[in-house]
């Protein structure tokens, strides 16, 4: 049985509690941890909504070579406001 659509509003839910607990995570991480396929777009949405979270690249191997990816960190207080 499939797993029931997650819609975008769900997927900045899901990212934003992981961020919380663990106050980072990768591309790779959130598409295979969290099945968010577009990570980038769920943390533009979250920084608009003034969460407090920043992007610094680093580089992560996987079978098919080493790629250059984002981390996204957030920072302490959690929002912008």
């Amino acid at each position: 049985m499939n797993k029931p659509y997650q819609t975008t509003a769900q997927q900045r839910e899901i990212l934003f509690s992981h961020l919380l607990a663990h106050h980072r995570i990768t591309t790779l991480e959130a598409r295979t941890k969290l099945d968010i396929l577009h990570p980038a777009g769920r943390i533009l949405e979250l920084r608009k909504d003034g969460k407090n979270i920043h992007t610094y690249w680093t580089t992560q191997e996987t079978p098919k070579g080493k790629h250059r990816i984002a981390c996204y960190v957030l920072l302490s207080g959690g929002s912008n406001e």
